[in-house]
């Protein structure tokens, strides 16, 4: 008898995988970063939140190859000292990290409001769904801007960690609505079929079927959206970030070292905002190629 890691690894899945070529790369490309991003203490050569170990003198010095270049800064240095490689590899960890963790609390939320109104009906939908048309009245960028800013303004001196979960706030408060009209989709579709109905007959909790037998037949779609997701909201936080309501100053955000750089663009240190914008591309491009092609291998219709 096949072990259950022998029938996944024959599954119609991991054969779609095998035979994607653009979708194994993307996946080594984006398990490289999330490694490197997990394990940057070992894997950076230089501490960019350690102080001590800036050196002003090396400040915007060009990558190694460059006539003026040197081998301990292989992409170069902003205008603090900070190594580039360095504060790349610990920007994509902050980058990842609320990506992961505003995608997170949205399908959380999404897909709760998506099941209650899609399994109740009446009244309930009706309210959730113009909540939904609410929200989706405002540009996700700008409702991102002002929980933001109006963060920052409440909370001035406040620690870091409280300066990310209102980054991851802002970014999570828009993105439950995609979730919640897909899940009500797809919930109105499996309520009415016999295996519901037969649960409701045998006395089994609305809740419990909620959760037991209709989320996981509606959880194909939201698997396939919160992975194009991720993309969607490092993006949106390499946005807030550049614009100066994002990840506090402190801390080596790509979408900091973008707008660092960017002031020095004309005066001939590209270096400082070219790596971290195509350090956000890779990331943001490599996450969109998974989602594609998980899109596909779960359509049955595709295959």
């Amino acid at each position: 008898m096949k072990t259950s890691l022998a029938r996944w690894l024959d599954s119609d899945i991991v054969h779609s995988f095998r035979s994607s070529p653009v979708a194994m790369l993307a996946a080594a490309v984006a398990l490289l970063c999330v490694f490197c991003s997990v394990f940057a203490g070992w894997v950076a050569p230089h501490n960019p939140f350690d102080l001590s170990t800036l050196e002003l003198g090396d400040a915007r010095r060009p990558p190694a190859w460059a006539a003026e270049g040197s081998m301990k800064y292989l992409l170069g240095t902003d205008d603090q000292g900070r190594d580039i490689l360095s504060a790349l590899i610990y920007g994509a960890r902050i980058s990842l990290i609320v990506g992961l963790a505003s995608v997170l609390l949205s399908v959380c939320v999404g897909v709760s409001f998506g099941l209650l109104a899609g399994f109740r009906g009446g009244w309930v939908d009706a309210v959730l769904m113009r909540l939904c048309d609410v929200m989706l009245s405002f540009p996700a960028i700008l409702v991102a801007l002002l929980i933001a800013g109006v963060g920052r303004a409440l909370f001035p001196h406040a620690h870091e960690s409280l300066a990310f979960g209102v980054l991851i706030l802002s970014i999570s408060l828009t993105g439950w609505v995609q979730y919640a009209r897909t899940v009500r989709g797809s919930t109105l579709v499996e309520r009415n079929k016999e295996y519901v109905q037969a649960a409701r007959v045998t006395g089994v909790s609305p809740l419990r079927i909620m959760r037991r037998h209709v989320l996981p037949n509606v959880l194909g779609p939201v698997l396939v959206l919160a992975t194009i997701q991720v993309a969607t909201a490092i993006i949106t936080e390499a946005t807030l970030s550049f614009l100066g309501v994002g990840a506090p100053p402190t801390s080596p955000s790509l979408g900091t070292l973008i707008r660092i750089g960017n002031d020095y663009l004309f005066s001939g240190e590209w270096w400082i905002t070219v790596f971290p914008g195509a350090m956000l591309v890779l990331i943001a491009l490599s996450v969109n190629l998974l989602g594609d092609w998980l899109r596909d291998a779960l359509n049955p219709r595709l295959r």
